[in-house]
């Protein structure tokens, strides 16, 4: 059962690394971080279908590779 949580944890830490290269930077800088959130309030920042779905799986990679690293530390 270890084995078999450690394998899916190997997955689980690749597939979160690629979800993670794979997203758009937000290279906006400093006055990205003041105004940023003004512009996404009023729509200016419209993300594409692809990228709300690799946010949501960069998520649910990020949620299994600490449920799993937790039952890896309780079987332990």
């Amino acid at each position: 059962m270890q084995t078999f949580l450690m394998v899916v944890l190997a997955l689980v830490s690749i597939f979160l690394i690629l979800s993670v290269l794979l997203q758009s930077g937000n290279s906006d800088g400093l006055s990205g971080s003041i105004a940023g959130g003004a512009e996404q309030l009023f729509g200016k920042k419209k993300s594409s279908p692809y990228e709300a779905l690799l946010k949501k799986l960069t998520v649910v990679a990020a949620v299994g590779f600490i449920v799993i690293s937790l039952v890896l530390l309780a079987i332990k």
